[in-house]
């Protein structure tokens, strides 16, 4: 269909080798403690256009960007005017700030907007950070970076030929207990990791974007699946060398007839630590399980915007719940101000998809896949 008409009715919002670096492992202390590492510049706020207003941007983006210290909610990008209306006057937003998708490449004239973030369709992730990056601005890009390693690949080109910064939207990066699992596992706090659980999944509504293979580029896996290899990836500080998987059985047709329902695999690390990971659009998944030489950590539910709850071997996690998408826009609107890459980079996505793509040939094949 034509992108247009496709945004005009779209209602169904959008979630909407890197070794990591060390990371504090933060204590019970006070929220704002968390702000340290993005120190607010009183010189300068940062402007932000959302490209795409569904449910992420509605009701967890805008919201997150009343609470953030170095950029605000400064433009919009939507192909549906009774979206724009309402937003110009709920975030005050100027006229000459909301953008439709005809538009949008005249945003370069626009000093009020320094950084462009893409929540958009998977498969439009691609044009829309490309012709950001054109337009000057620097770009974060929802997660999954994109539907092909291709894709992903110009992204990084074109942001870099243009000098843009480009980050994707990890928000658990951010987020205290997943920092702890990042900390424990890398720095062997109960011993090596031998095992990773990742599990993810929710019953999906009939009739959204996220079942069309065109727009989506494949099912839970690349919605809720790249939490689980997220996950596993930072607990280890470790990319993984080679997958197996096994696609599950469809019990819905209808559903389910361009996408999967479930997938389930096991990737290999280089040190010999293997995840098992499963997720789903028919079942309720929240899990990252960590089973080490001298005990376990995980985090139960483990991936949800808020209320994320974390356990251990030796007792419960006692961290505190933060805003996950204030703090990684702070963190990007540092990096650009202080003109350092992410440490949620276009590099890490492009990784990413690599590792779905892998998983994908996996199934269908029944053979052991190595990521190259």
């Amino acid at each position: 269909m034509e992108r247009r008409h496709f945004l005009t009715r779209i209602t169904l919002g959008m979630s909407a080798s890197v070794i990591l670096p060390r990371l504090p492992l933060f204590s019970a202390s006070p929220a704002e403690e968390l702000y340290k590492i993005h120190p607010q510049n009183p010189e300068k706020k940062l402007g932000v256009a959302l490209v795409g207003l569904g449910y992420y941007s509605t009701n967890q983006l805008a919201p997150a960007l009343k609470e953030t210290r170095n950029c605000y909610l400064a433009g919009i990008v939507s192909g549906t005017d009774e979206k724009t209306d309402t937003w110009k006057e709920k975030y005050n937003i100027p006229e000459k700030n909301i953008y439709n998708y005809e538009n949008f490449d005249s945003i370069k004239d626009n000093p009020d907007i320094d950084i462009v973030y893409v929540v958009l369709p998977n498969a439009m992730h691609g044009e829309y950070t490309i012709r950001a990056a054109k337009a000057g601005k620097h770009v974060i890009c929802e997660k999954p970076m994109e539907v092909t390693v291709e894709k992903c690949k110009e992204m990084i080109k074109v942001c870099k030929e243009n000098n843009r910064l480009l980050s994707i939207g990890y928000r658990l990066h951010f987020e205290p207990h997943h920092q702890y699992m990042m900390e424990s596992g890398q720095n062997k706090k109960f011993g090596r990791v031998r095992k990773i659980v990742g599990e993810h999944g929710f019953k999906i509504q009939d009739s959204v974007w996220r079942l069309d293979q065109e727009l989506a580029g494949g099912g839970p896996l690349m919605d809720l699946g790249i939490y689980s290899i997220q996950g596993a990836c930072y607990t280890l500080g470790e990319d993984p060398i080679a997958v197996t998987a096994k696609f599950g059985e469809i019990t819905d047709k209808k559903k389910f007839k361009e996408v999967e329902q479930s997938i389930s695999w096991q990737m290999e690390f280089p040190g010999g630590t293997v995840a098992d990971c499963k997720t789903s659009y028919a079942e309720g998944l929240n899990l990252l399980r960590a089973e080490a030489e001298k005990g376990w950590f995980e985090l139960s539910p483990a991936y949800s915007y808020g209320g994320i709850k974390g356990e251990t071997s030796e007792g419960k996690m006692n961290l505190p719940n933060v805003n996950q998408q204030a703090l990684q826009m702070d963190d990007f609107a540092n990096c650009v101000l202080n003109n350092k890459q992410s440490k949620v980079s276009g590099e890490m996505g492009l990784r990413d998809v690599k590792i779905m793509m892998a998983i994908y040939e996996a199934a269908r094949n029944g053979k052991r896949v190595k990521i190259v």
